[in-house]
């Protein structure tokens, strides 16, 4: 063993430079080695403007009146309704019939893309605001209305459903340059996560079947709870050596070829709304990374993000019975609903 010992030494000996300018060769290699996961990374995470930082001002009226407005779709969601699924079939119908009446009752005319999920109609719901210089440039913004099994949904995602009925309200009067798609997805939780019976999934082939132009995708997803609490926010390994530890932001993410979108569109929200924001355009496949209807929308070659609270890494109450209405932080919500439907009316043009 000794002997082995030796040699492995003597080997590792001469595989170091002996030259000086082998050693600055070495050097140069090793450096490369660590610079090149660093240029990645900032390649990820940079940005452009800068995360809001100061106090927290006073509500306006507008934010006040589009929280009261959230809690009441919320709260009809998550508690008059409730768990809403395929398995609580009933409850998914009267969600459906809850988003499309509230559609009609701003004005518009909403349509069904209806198929089959385990035997069962399913439906997602949309309306449009037609463009008036580029209509065949398609700008969606959408959340999906059906919740987790064993859970109400506030947050995962009557939030995101509340964000977009309110979204259609404030968009109602917009002259937009391209078509504004508001679409309220079946089907996004397990078990039909990722699978062809996810309304987005169904919604977004179907685009790519009709050859539609969709320039940006918006997937809301949980934007419904912030903290100022220290240590309030995780996130999946490594990504905390990068970004805050207080769950008082709103995040904005993307795969790498959504980057542009991503940084467009937080570049847009921190120009215009005094909110902190966080983004990443990352691979796909990383951990939190794909989890919400954007994903679809990338499996059929369209640009997507997600902007969302970041669920289960900040809220306690994810998937669980104790995700309810007043868990919710309404004030804070309205401002990023508010900013949102800025980015809407800039990414319409």
């Amino acid at each position: 063993m000794s002997q082995l010992h030796d040699y492995n030494q003597k080997r590792s000996l001469t595989l170091l430079p002996k030259s000086g300018k082998g050693w600055m060769g070495f050097a140069i290699r090793v450096s490369i080695l660590f610079a090149v996961p660093a240029v990645f990374v900032a390649y990820m995470i940079a940005m452009p403007g800068k995360s809001y930082s100061g106090p927290a001002a006073e509500p306006t009226l507008d934010e006040l009146q589009t929280a009261v407005t959230l809690r009441k779709h919320v709260t009809r969601l998550a508690t008059t309704i409730g768990e809403r699924n395929l398995d609580r079939y009933k409850n998914l119908q009267a969600a459906a019939d809850y988003i499309e009446g509230s559609f009609k009752s701003l004005g518009y005319v909403p349509q069904r893309q209806e198929f089959k999920a385990e035997g069962l109609s399913a439906r997602n719901i949309f309306v449009e605001i037609p463009g008036t210089q580029n209509p065949s440039e398609i700008v969606v913004i959408g959340a999906h209305y059906d919740s987790v099994y064993g859970c109400p949904g506030a947050d995962d995602n009557g939030s995101g459903t509340a964000a977009l009925l309110e979204i259609a309200r404030l968009l109602k009067e917009a002259a937009p340059s391209r078509t504004i798609r508001l679409i309220a997805f079946v089907n996004e939780e397990p078990p039909n996560f990722q699978t062809a019976t996810m309304g987005s999934w169904v919604a977004a082939k179907k685009s790519h079947e009709l050859k539609e132009n969709i320039a940006a995708a918006i997937s809301l997803e949980t934007v419904g709870m912030y903290t100022n609490a220290e240590d309030s926010q995780h996130y999946p390994a490594g990504f905390s050596l990068f970004f805050p530890s207080k769950g008082n932001f709103v995040g904005f993410v993307g795969n790498l070829s959504s980057r542009s979108l991503v940084r467009d569109s937080i570049g847009y929200f921190r120009e215009t709304t005094q909110f902190p924001s966080e983004g990443v355009a990352a691979p796909g496949g990383m951990t939190g990374i794909g989890w919400s209807d954007h994903w679809s929308f990338w499996q059929e070659g369209y640009p997507a993000i997600m902007i969302s609270d970041t669920a289960i890494f900040r809220n306690p109450n994810y998937h669980k019975l104790s995700d309810t209405p007043e868990k919710l932080n309404y004030e804070p919500m309205a401002r990023v609903v508010l900013g949102i439907t800025k980015l809407v009316k800039h990414l319409g043009g």
